[in-house]
């Protein structure tokens, strides 16, 4: 397999990890740089033109709450997850964890 042509799979792959993640990061109130700057120190890098659009979704379905707070002599729009967030992500952990021991089954991993 070329090199390109896994790292777009592996993009791929990724790419389904980024609203778990999202959603796990913002048990506490979150705003753009801290949310990318504690996914990137988590090992999930992603950029600002992935992060920001994806974080409007999510808030669009009710599943983060956001509110402008003055902060650091600016104004910054932090994101909390919501009631609705909680339990699709307690959903996503379970169907997770599930996906995990197939995978690892199938993989034969220990």
């Amino acid at each position: 397999m070329t090199d390109s042509r896994a790292n777009k799979l592996r993009l791929e792959l990724r790419r389904g990890t980024l609203i778990m993640s999202v959603l796990a990061s913002t048990k506490t109130p979150q705003y753009g740089y801290s949310l990318r700057k504690l996914l990137n120190d988590a090992g999930i890098e992603i950029d600002e033109g992935t992060l920001y659009p994806l974080v409007r979704r999510l808030a669009e379905q009710e599943l983060l709450d956001s509110e402008w707070k003055h902060s650091e002599g600016r104004e910054r729009r932090y994101y909390l997850l919501s009631k609705k967030g909680h339990e699709v992500l307690e959903q996503l952990i379970d169907d997770w964890q599930q996906l995990n021991k197939s995978m690892n089954a199938l993989l034969d991993i220990k």
